[in-house]
């Protein structure tokens, strides 16, 4: 009887135990992911995290939150998502900014590389070269010459030291022997306010950021600064076809996850965001802004992630850039 008794106690405890377990998974997956941005809304970070946000949370079952902490190069969220419970609950909108420019000029409280772990490539665009109505250049050639003929006069915006935009206006004025002066700002949605104002004249903007702009005819596209034209703007050459090679900047953005993530966790959201990423809604949407969807594994991207790092490590060491810039 004794041995009934206790073997009776036993499974109970067991029961107990599993069905606390599972009560605790339960509460846990129904609790808000957070998906930090580190830029304002309205740029090409923001505009990609909402593009898989909703049917994030439909995959996941759980609701998700855009939160957007812009500044110090988008490493903020990067910083808050590096030191979030490593639960999968506090996710990165990663940029190539955050995760591979900003870590070569700005001291960080984290490690891109050992602190925040890659789950999935979402998106690849090209930076545009855009100019406002004010300039009557209307191709690379005339901005070119004109940029020549008067040094220092030309601003170029960017959404921040250290952004692609600004590599790229620095690698263009390298390239074509002119002088340009840097104007950063917190973001590309305030930058895209004075570019349009007048305030500056030019910028290397993203695609997502700027392709609602110039179609509706407040900015101009000259080129692309990619190895190939854009479908959205087929009229429109790479910097390579303008007579500037040797220019290639294009911006990428995929979630990142705390480092420490159990690795079931990690493959969920991972398996959750593939879906995601090649819904034809997302296709679609992607599309719209000029984005091509990711299509690497979890491995794939760290070593894409990794290989970015020191290519641009190099870049800045060559161009010079510094935070006063």
């Amino acid at each position: 009887m004794k041995t009934w008794i206790a073997g009776t106690l036993a499974g109970l405890a067991t029961v107990a135990a599993v069905a606390a377990t599972a009560g605790a998974a339960w509460a846990q997956d129904t609790r808000p992911v957070r998906l930090m941005v580190g830029a304002a809304p309205g740029g090409g970070t923001d505009v990609m995290a909402r593009i898989v946000s909703d049917k994030l949370a439909a995959q996941l079952k759980q609701p998700v939150v855009v939160d957007n902490r812009p500044g110090a190069s988008n490493t903020i969220a990067a910083d808050i998502t590096a030191k979030a419970p490593a639960d999968g609950n506090t996710l990165l909108m990663g940029v190539v900014t955050s995760q591979a420019i900003a870590p070569h000029l700005l001291k960080l409280q984290f490690d891109p590389l050992k602190d925040l772990a890659p789950v999935a490539l979402v998106s690849t665009v090209p930076n545009v070269l855009v100019v406002n109505s004010q300039v009557t250049a209307r191709d690379v050639k005339a901005l070119v010459a004109q940029i020549q003929a008067n040094p220092d006069k030309f601003r170029y915006s960017s959404s921040g030291v250290g952004s692609t935009q600004h590599l790229a206006g620095a690698a263009f004025a390298r390239q074509i022997k002119g002088k340009l002066l840097h104007v950063p700002y917190k973001s590309s949605s305030s930058a895209l306010v004075d570019l349009m104002g007048g305030q500056v004249d030019m910028s290397f903007e993203t695609m997502p950021s700027v392709i609602g702009h110039i179609k509706a005819g407040k900015l101009r596209a000259l080129a692309v600064t990619a190895d190939q034209r854009s479908a959205l703007l087929p009229n429109v050459p790479t910097l390579a076809e303008a007579g500037v090679p040797g220019i290639q900047m294009s911006a990428w953005y995929g979630v990142y996850a705390p480092a420490g993530t159990p690795p079931a966790t990690l493959q969920k959201l991972g398996g959750a965001l593939a879906t995601v990423i090649k819904d034809p809604d997302t296709v679609r949407r992607l599309a719209d802004v000029g984005a091509v969807p990711g299509a690497l594994t979890a491995a794939q991207f760290d070593a894409f992630s990794r290989a970015e790092y020191v290519r641009y490590g190099k870049l800045i060491a060559e161009l010079g850039v510094k935070l006063d810039q």
